[in-house]
């Protein structure tokens, strides 16, 4: 099965999964050929994960990747490189306010083609 933006209303969403189906054949990870295959399907399987969760589930220095949206609610102390399809304004000023940074998940798949044992949360 060929995996391909193709179906999906939202050009940034058809152009992530086609990034991230030509890092995973170039460099051979399957690793995010696994998170294009999770964005492909139908949005309500996408993962809606908030900050504290992040914080629960990360220690300090962890890479976390969440193949959906990453949501406000909680508190987040730890400092972690975060990438996700989408982060509301609240969970993006907790995440600067921990420390933390954040990429989309197509600028850091292009950036990490080859990234070993990330966190992915869903």
């Amino acid at each position: 099965m060929s995996l391909n933006g193709k179906n999906k209303d939202s050009n940034e969403i058809a152009d992530t999964i086609n990034t991230l189906v030509k890092v995973s054949r170039e460099n051979g990870s399957a690793m995010w050929r696994d998170i294009a295959d999770r964005l492909s399907g139908g949005g309500r399987r996408y993962a809606s994960i908030n900050v504290g969760k992040i914080n629960k589930l990360s220690n300090d220095g962890d890479v976390v990747i969440v193949p959906g949206s990453v949501l406000g609610s909680g508190v987040i102390n730890k400092k972690v490189t975060l990438s996700a399809l989408r982060i509301s304004k609240s969970a993006m000023q907790k995440l600067q306010k921990s420390g933390s940074s954040f990429k989309s998940i197509r600028e850091f798949a292009a950036e990490n083609p080859k990234l070993k044992n990330p966190k992915i949360l869903r």
